[in-house]
């Protein structure tokens, strides 16, 4: 009998094994995607241009490729383009998010409300996401032409004098977060329009029994209950921000006088453009770990809120 009971149990247990091995076999098999993308499309391409910043490689002499050492790290840091780019990409990052994130949660908070319209302005404001990057360049640079665009003719109307915008190196910048936050205000709204969704009503009911008004809701109910989507909209945006590269190449090509160039069109004119690809290697390298560095600080930040 008591064999027969030992006999069942080690079947039982060899079912089980049988069945937690093919469980991790298929759990590899889901895994196993991501991670040969992520090695293929990520660590290696880092892995490259970590060894390419140490040589002088001429994309049309691949077979001339050899070891400088340091040298293009100490040519970048005595680089005044690449400290200009670094600024400007920070400028655009630290105006950008805070703004894009604000005006995002404002057009949510009004496409939430019981508005005749309000699928309407959900299509309006969601647009111009949808539309490619290149296109809506093309349309603001004829927007902010300083002779015949429609802005300065609108500013014409109330007495304002004409503005260079793009042509300006003390406006082009500026231009470009104004163009930028108009464009993909609409794809942050949509993520905080669903947080509001699923907000409980009966916090806002109770609180209006209570005397709460709009502001105090606003205040004490919606914002505190939109942190971790406000936490990640304010992370994704920083992603989009420092990667800052289709706007300036488009509509100035960095300038003028450098105003507009940032590190992601260094790198391209760099490595493509100038074909020192060893060169655009260590600029990637460093680019990288400013990126890594401002993730962790948002992180902490953000955590220890």
């Amino acid at each position: 009998m008591q064999t027969a009971i030992n006999a069942h149990k080690r079947e039982q247990l060899s079912t089980f094994n049988r069945q937690r091995r093919r469980e991790t076999l298929v759990g590899y098999s889901f895994v196993t995607p991501a991670v040969l993308l992520l090695i293929f499309f990520l660590v290696l391409p880092f892995l490259l241009a970590v060894a390419f910043g140490f040589t002088k490689f001429n994309l049309l002499r691949p077979d001339k490729i050899h070891f400088t050492g340091l040298d293009n790290y100490k040519l970048l840091f005595t680089d005044g383009l690449f400290y200009k780019s670094l600024w400007n990409t920070l400028y655009f990052t630290v105006i950008v998010v805070p703004v894009q994130s604000a005006v995002a949660l404002m057009l949510a908070l009004l496409v939430n409300n019981s508005l005749k319209l309000r699928n309407l302005f959900r299509i309006a404001y969601f647009s111009p996401v949808v539309t490619s990057m290149t296109v809506i360049a093309i349309l603001w640079i004829s927007l902010y032409n300083p002779n015949e665009g429609l802005i300065n003719s609108a500013l014409h109307f109330f007495g304002i004098s004409n503005q260079p915008f793009l042509r300006s190196s003390s406006q082009a910048m500026n231009s470009i977060i104004f163009m930028s936050v108009w464009q993909a205000a609409g794809y942050q709204m949509m993520i905080f329009l669903a947080g509001l969704q699923g907000i409980s009503k009966d916090l806002y009911e109770a609180s209006s029994i209570d005397g709460a008004n709009k502001l105090q809701q606003l205040r004490y109910i919606t914002i505190p209950s939109l942190y971790n989507v406000t936490v990640f909209v304010l992370t994704i945006t920083t992603i989009q921000a420092v990667k800052l590269f289709v706007q300036p190449y488009i509509m100035t090509n960095g300038g003028p006088e450098n105003s507009t160039r940032t590190l992601a069109l260094l790198i391209y004119q760099q490595g493509f453009q100038f074909r020192n690809a060893g060169y655009a290697s260590a600029i990637s390298v460093i680019f990288f770990l400013i990126v890594v560095l401002i993730s962790f600080s948002m992180k902490k930040l953000l955590r220890d809120k």
